[in-house]
């Protein structure tokens, strides 16, 4: 198993989380492609996607289905500028690669929106920090487990 996901289990099984990390096949970088192996509709598939508001990382869970609004983002957090953050930037932030990035396990903790799209879905995946792990979690979960703040941020 990849350091990165012992890592996002251990955090997962410390939080109280209820799903375990699946292992796919091959690596999954898009919602649409999460989606088709998993079975579930796109607006299931929770990307976890990095920004950088103002000088500062913002994790933001939001549903496959739609993008997000960075104006919102930005109003919500009372940054100046909230804009996608560079593949270093993530790392560095995550300790995870862009396409793998999980909502938990990360070097300290990031400020967090979740999605309320995302209450849509019964079972919610997201990735388990590699492209080719996610795991099984819902809304309910993402919040507690992030300590995140429910948001409307899409486009």
């Amino acid at each position: 198993m990849h350091p990165n996901v012992e890592r996002v289990a251990a955090a997962l099984k410390e939080l109280g989380a209820k799903g375990q990390i699946v292992e796919l096949p091959e690596a999954v970088r898009t919602a649409e492609a999460a989606a088709e192996k998993l079975g579930c509709p796109v607006g299931a598939i929770a990307n976890s996607l990095v920004f950088a508001a103002d000088d500062a990382p913002l994790l933001i869970l939001t549903s496959g289905a739609h993008r997000v609004d960075t104006a919102k983002a930005a109003a919500l957090v009372g940054a100046r500028k909230v804009r996608r953050a560079s593949p270093e930037f993530v790392r560095q932030a995550t300790g995870q690669p862009i396409g793998g990035v999980a909502p938990v396990g990360h070097p300290a903790p990031i400020r967090t929106l979740v999605d309320t799209w995302l209450r849509e879905h019964e079972v919610v995946w997201a990735a388990g920090g590699h492209p080719n792990t996610v795991f099984p979690t819902s809304f309910e979960e993402l919040v507690r487990i992030t300590g995140g703040t429910p948001a409307d941020i899409g486009a």
